[in-house]
């Protein structure tokens, strides 16, 4: 469904056209996001905000199904916004929700880390279920940060370890080389 802004633009005399500030900010669209260009059968162009782990969902999938089936917990792919694939008690709570701001942080810098509930690295990846310890490792394609692979746990008394970070590690790196090629 589309909803009317009340804000109009010309195009410029070289084809541009500026997407108002407060658009942006709602959309979580930052300088140098691709967005991809569709038109239909109306003469409307719709603007959509590419997701490159979006063209994975069926790895991402299948990959966040393995670790659940493995460990018997939570586990997401994330791009720079939303979940873009999770496994586990949680999946249909989490599937296609908003990534948390302080995860969006964590992906920009690069991070990996296991990280328990009350550590200063800490993040919850919504705001929506609380989760109590996780392993989180980012995802690298050409050079940039596009997303993360996390395996999460709702058990307060959980405690996640190297081995979880070795895996969600492994899927990042597999998800990245995905891309690239």
């Amino acid at each position: 469904m589309m909803r009317a802004t009340g804000v109009v633009r010309r195009i410029d005399n070289l084809g541009r056209i500026v997407i108002p500030k407060e658009i942006r900010r709602t959309l979580r669209i930052r300088e140098g996001d691709p967005l991809e260009i569709f038109t239909n059968h109306e003469g409307e162009v719709i603007l959509k905000k590419y997701s490159p782990i979006g063209e994975l969902s069926t790895f991402a999938q299948a990959y966040t199904d393995s670790i659940s089936q493995l460990l018997g917990k939570t586990a997401v792919v994330c791009d720079r916004d939303q979940i873009i694939a999770a496994s586990g008690a949680e999946r249909k709570s989490l599937q296609g929700q908003e990534i948390d701001k302080k995860m969006e942080d964590m992906i920009e810098e690069r991070r990996s880390q296991v990280a328990q509930s009350g550590d200063k690295n800490f993040v919850n990846i919504t705001d929506s279920i609380p989760f109590y310890a996780q392993a989180a490792a980012t995802i690298i394609c050409e050079g940039d940060a596009i997303g993360a692979v996390m395996i999460l746990d709702n058990d307060k008394n959980s405690k996640l370890g190297e081995n979880e970070l070795k895996m969600v590690t492994v899927a990042a790196d597999f998800l990245g080389r995905q891309m690239e090629s």
